[in-house]
């Protein structure tokens, strides 16, 4: 079980999942942390599935999410739109207006951002 889940185990590393804990009992692959945000859970849960399918049995995960007062922190990179973040996070480009929203104490115009600010991505 390790090895067809182990694309998963490295994402928690790369991840930084704290408090990661993985066991192999009764044929099934027992994994235990806590995510920093919630798109971080979102993530692990997708490369799961992604591996064993919309409902795997060879798995049990239980991902804590340590800051659950925002989806998830963005750090700007070059190039980037809050329509290119939205559609990242959300799948919906029109949903920049949530993250300006979120972020007004930074931003002034939601056409102008710059590489290197942090912005908060918030729950929908």
């Amino acid at each position: 079980m390790r090895a067809k889940y182990q694309e998963v185990l490295d994402l928690g590393e790369k991840l930084n999942i704290k408090d990661g804990k993985v066991e192999e009992a009764d044929g099934k692959l027992k994994v235990w942390g806590t995510a920093s945000t919630q798109y971080e859970k979102d993530v692990l849960w997708n490369k799961i599935k992604e591996i064993g399918g919309d409902n795997p049995s060879d798995i049990m995960a239980d991902i804590k999410v340590e800051d659950d007062s925002v989806y998830a922190r963005h750090t700007v990179s070059s190039g980037e739109t809050l329509g290119k973040i939205a559609k990242h996070y959300y799948g919906d480009a029109m949903k920049y207006k949530e993250i300006f929203a979120a972020n007004t104490d930074i931003l002034k115009n939601p056409d102008v951002i710059h590489p290197d600010q942090e912005l908060i991505i918030p729950n929908l």
